[in-house]
């Protein structure tokens, strides 16, 4: 067993209580599987309800449009045939001789006969000024309201239906006439009708499958439903014209139901109104059988997973245990500690540079130990002990993740990504590093449009957390003026970095952030404005803003994004300015010098578009 520097810094790290604290692995990945299982069920249950409401809704609405089309035709067949049997009785010679006589009670008394003949339920003659002579309604006269109402049909325009009250009838006039049709006089007018009650509703909802109801006004004339929901269907409001409207939803006696209205007769002064409705419960309860459906499947896979979860990541996790506990060996001096040669293909090459690595450390140790170099080798091991928890604390918590063979694709590529995210903003930061201490130009030139990279770097900030909330407002000149010489990824880093700086801008409570960038052409440069509404650069730091690490009132970033802005103008022949700064108005400008080429004719107008 060896002590030294390097032990001694892995028992440090072994003893801190950072270590010993938070939820075991196993655990974590039961819990994340525990809620992907329910997020992806209750997410089911939504992608599959709305689907399925909309197709009931269409079925049911198919349905309703099917009994109006039947309605409609049953209503025509019969509006013809008692059109065709009152031109009869208008034809019979009985009848024009005593409409000749002109005298009521002759008529009253010889009406009886053809009242009877014509089985209609609604039989009335009026003489040739509309004035009603006979009416009989049923097995009885015709009361004086009814027979008002029939003078006022008799010389209104056309209408296959009356409206009497509380009554509703179908019915045919037909003239009489003394000689014939086209010469002849006008004798009087012969009235025949059907009823339409709940008798002829019900059966013609048992026809079509959708209850019915007939209205006029505020009154319910006919209506096949429960005499408990009437009341209710009268006061749902419905359109006023005979334009067909989508079907809509109302709730009858706390039931759902898809209805359709059509206006039948807009001729009186309340239209006649026919709502047809279906009820929307057995699809409702179809969805929620469904429904139930899914969420048992759910539980059960909830279940079942977290079990199986639990016992996978016990089997994966522990080598990991076993490796952590060599580790806490190795840093208590036993360096004898077997490793776990067992677990997934990651573990094993973990352990097994995690050997290698120790047997180095231990060479080393001895080496230095030998060489009596001790604060050489103190430097050398705490270098070492440093570089060594960094990358196992990296490999070690995204291996645990990495080494669960149940992790969905998404997930993988989420810890991925996190991997990725930490890479690229060292590589970021080395590259910024090399950029601003380099000397001589470094850049791969090509002919490019500036314009084209702002709009770019445009989709590229809106994606940074930042930039969430704030206005951006871009004017950009004609893309064709724009072509210069430059390396496109780094005027696309530089402009990033002043659109990014804009965003990260203190500013006063209340204020919305905006952000504004304008790009104009001219002969020998190209110019690019960025202005925020920010409280504008601390004064303290304006005398020395572009060199590296100054930053101030600004929470996030390393101080080197305007110092690499800088050396990329500069390398591309421009320059970065802070033309103004002020508490609601700061201005950064950055010039990019055109090289070769003739210069471009400028146009006189510029486009804009506006970005939020």
């Amino acid at each position: 067993m060896v002590d030294g520097p390097i032990t001694n810094a892995f028992t440090a790290t072994a003893n801190s209580p950072r270590e010993i604290r938070g939820l075991r692995t196993r655990v974590l990945l039961t819990l994340a599987m525990a809620g992907i299982i329910a997020g992806t069920t209750l997410v089911s249950v939504l992608a599959i309800r709305q689907p399925l409401q909309a197709l009931f809704v269409g079925s049911v609405s198919s349905d309703l449009d099917d009994s109006i089309a039947i309605f409609a035709k049953f209503q025509a067949e019969r509006q013809a045939a008692l059109d065709r049997e009152n031109a009869l009785l208008a034809d019979l010679p009985s009848l024009k001789a005593l409409m000749t006589t002109n005298d009521e009670r002759t008529i009253d008394d010889g009406a009886v006969e053809f009242w009877k003949v014509s089985g209609a339920d609604l039989f009335a003659l009026a003489d040739h000024d509309g004035r009603i002579v006979v009416a009989f309604n049923g097995a009885s006269p015709a009361g004086e309201p009814l027979r008002k109402d029939l003078r006022l049909y008799v010389s209104g325009a056309p209408n296959p239906f009356l409206v009497s009250g509380s009554h509703l009838f179908g019915c045919s006039v037909r003239p009489i006439y003394f000689g014939s049709q086209s010469e002849g006089t006008v004798l009087g007018y012969v009235v025949t009708g059907f009823a339409i009650d709940r008798a002829a509703v019900e059966q013609l909802s048992q026809a079509t499958g959708v209850e019915a109801s007939f209205l006029s006004g505020g009154l319910l004339l006919a209506s096949s439903l429960n005499p408990e929901l009437e009341t209710q269907v009268s006061a749902v409001e419905t359109p006023t014209t005979n334009h067909p409207v989508e079907p809509f939803k109302v709730v009858l006696g706390g039931e759902s139901y898809l209805a359709v209205v059509r206006i039948l007769s807009l001729n009186a002064a309340d239209p006649l109104r026919l709502i047809e409705l279906k009820s929307l419960n057995q699809e409702e309860r179809t969805i929620r059988q469904i429904d139930r459906i899914v969420l048992s499947a759910g539980v059960l896979a909830l279940m079942l997973g977290a079990v199986l979860m639990f016992l996978l990541s016990r089997a994966v996790t522990r080598p990991l245990e076993e490796l952590a506990a060599g580790v806490r060996a190795f840093a208590e001096g036993d360096s004898a500690y077997l490793l776990p040669y067992r677990g997934t293909r990651e573990v094993r090459e973990l352990s097994a540079a995690f050997g290698g690595m120790r047997k180095e450390i231990l060479q080393a140790n001895q080496s230095l130990l030998e060489s009596e170099r001790l604060a050489t080798i103190g430097r050398m091991a705490s270098s070492v002990s440093h570089d060594l928890r960094h990358y196992l604390a990296a490999v070690y918590a995204n291996s645990e993740f990495l080494a669960t063979g149940n992790l969905t694709v998404e997930d993988r590529n989420e810890i991925l990504g996190e991997i990725r995210s930490a890479v690229d903003g060292t590589t970021d930061l080395l590259e910024s590093l090399l950029i601003i201490s380099r000397s001589g130009p470094g850049i791969r030139r090509a002919q490019y449009s500036v314009a084209s990279t702002v709009e770019k770097v445009m989709g590229m900030i809106h994606a940074h957390p930042d930039a969430t909330g704030v206005q951006f407002s871009v004017h950009l000149c004609d893309p064709d003026l724009t072509s210069a010489a430059i390396d496109a990824t780094q005027i696309e880093r530089a402009v990033y970095n002043l659109l990014l700086n804009a965003c990260q801008a203190p500013r006063s409570a209340g204020a919305v952030p905006t952000v504004s960038i304008d790009l104009a052409a001219h002969e020998t440069e190209l110019v690019i404005e960025v202005t925020d509404n920010g409280d504008g650069v601390p004064a303290g730091i304006r005398n020395n803003l572009f060199e590296p690490f100054v930053s101030e009132g600004k929470q996030k970033g390393s101080g080197l994004g305007l110092t690499l802005t800088q050396c990329i103008a500069a390398e591309h022949g421009g320059n970065v300015t802070l033309l103004r700064s002020r508490p609601g108005e700061t201005v950064f400008r950055m010039s990019i010098a055109r090289s070769g080429g003739a210069p471009l004719m400028l146009a006189s107008t510029r486009t804009e578009m506006e970005m939020l």
